[in-house]
């Protein structure tokens, strides 16, 4: 099951990608072996996800919210539509 999801650093950036399993993703950012970008602002924090019908989907999903704005990647956090992020 592929997701978008929005990670928040411990600098208070926002770091977008996608995955197939957003616990091991999750897993992988926190213990430094995901994106270079998290690597060094540890740790990290899922506040968005969205479930993708497809991978294709979920990759261009990813591309349209890096384009977003730090306002309006916050606006889409907050706006909620998107999965309960606290239990992954």
């Amino acid at each position: 099951m592929p997701y978008t999801y929005i990670l928040e650093c411990a600098d208070n950036t926002y770091y977008t990608g996608w995955t197939t399993n957003l616990a091991a993703r999750l897993a992988a950012h926190n213990c430094g072996s995901g994106a270079r970008y998290t690597r060094g602002r540890l740790p990290v924090h899922l506040v968005y996800a969205e479930y993708q019908p497809t991978v294709s989907e979920a990759c261009k999903r990813e591309a349209r919210i890096k384009r977003l704005d730090r306002s309006a990647k916050t606006a889409l956090i907050k706006g909620g539509n998107s999965l309960d992020c606290k239990n992954i």
